[in-house]
């Protein structure tokens, strides 16, 4: 790459007051000689983030704010690319705390490996024990089923990416994000990008700072909707269901039927077929193996401090679990309608 081509950043933003500063500071302070611009899509928040998005703007004339009466993602992405102007479209997150090195490193691997889309490693990180705990969970593959830019990977074609950098002539040739998809939109763009025979790209050394959920609530609900979206992902595209997306499932159906039998074991013990009490008693002890599995898990994450690793082993179920209601929800009726309400207030 000989030149140094201008790169619009496009940010949705809502209810982000606590983290959108320190987000727009990391985009600003990117050590990249060409051209940079930041459109920020502002949804109807409820706390201070609008008024805190006009102070930034008003002190850099790089910064644009553009409308997202709706406050969805992919509409608000689609709103933030259509205002911005430069070659390279560079995808960022109100969560997200971008390495200085990341936009000069993104669109040297873009040109170097011929890719239309280029993404990273998401380092979840936390302020509080609950978020650190959380963040753990994300790193470790019991967490998140080990996707590349979760755990890492070696360089190469993905399936999908993290954020992403792109050219901005791929959104002309394939279209914007799908507006229907209010989550896993990432996805089902990456797809049209690879059916169009172009790459989607992997890159470790691109790694993201990112800020988690912070409560157990609010991942609870992340979850389930991110599970609602995965399914029907999964309806839509054939090529969006892998063998791990079952395994959720399988593993809430297990732990319900586990509580159950520990109920009705215990009241009919004396007149059950000998069968059906093995099958009870064995039924029983998968919750406790489960619990099991998450607690070594989290004591052997990458957390600090037994607390920090305590905290991911209780993330665990707060991801596996509702995000398996979710995933059987959306299989069954589909995902339209559903919203996390931990972003939505």
């Amino acid at each position: 790459m000989t030149e140094f081509p201008g790169a619009s950043y496009v940010m949705p933003v809502l209810n982000e007051s606590a983290y959108l500063e320190e987000a727009v500071t990391s985009i600003l302070a990117q050590e990249y000689a060409g051209e940079k611009e930041l459109v920020l899509a502002l949804g109807p928040s409820h706390d201070s983030t609008n008024e805190v998005a006009k102070q930034l703007s008003a002190a850099d004339s790089r910064i644009i704010l553009v409308d997202n009466p709706l406050g969805r993602t992919p509409i608000g992405l689609n709103l933030a690319i259509r205002a911005s102007s430069l070659p390279i479209v560079i995808r960022v997150d109100a969560h997200s705390e971008l390495p200085s090195h990341y936009t000069q490193r993104g669109i040297e691997t873009l040109f170097r490996v011929h890719a239309h889309d280029v993404g990273g490693l998401m380092d979840a990180k936390g302020r509080t024990p609950i978020q650190r705990g959380i963040a753990a969970a994300y790193h470790s593959k019991f967490g998140f089923g080990g996707p590349a830019y979760h755990s890492g990977a070696p360089e190469g074609p993905s399936e999908s990416a993290y954020l992403g950098i792109f050219r901005r002539e791929v959104f002309e040739e394939v279209g914007y994000y799908n507006e229907e998809l209010w989550r896993a939109q990432d996805w089902e763009l990456c797809l049209r990008i690879r059916q169009a025979g172009h790459t989607v790209w992997f890159d470790p050394e691109l790694k993201v700072g990112y800020y988690p959920r912070d409560s157990f609530k609010s991942l609870i609900s992340q979850s389930m909707a991110s599970g609602a979206w995965r399914a029907e992902i999964a309806r839509r595209f054939p090529e969006g269901k892998t063998f791990r997306h079952d395994v959720p499932p399988v593993l809430l159906m297990g732990v319900t039927t586990g509580l159950v039998a520990a109920v009705v074991e215990p009241l009919t013990r004396e007149s059950a077929p000998t069968g059906l009490r093995v099958v009870l008693n064995v039924a029983k002890t998968i919750p406790a193996i489960y619990a099991s599995i998450a607690l070594v898990a989290g004591l052997s994450s990458n957390a600090k401090g037994l607390k920090d690793k305590l905290l991911a082993a209780c993330a665990f179920p707060a991801i596996h679990l509702p995000w398996a209601a979710g995933y059987i929800k959306g299989r069954f009726c589909g995902a339209a309608g559903t919203v996390d309400k931990g972003r939505v207030k």
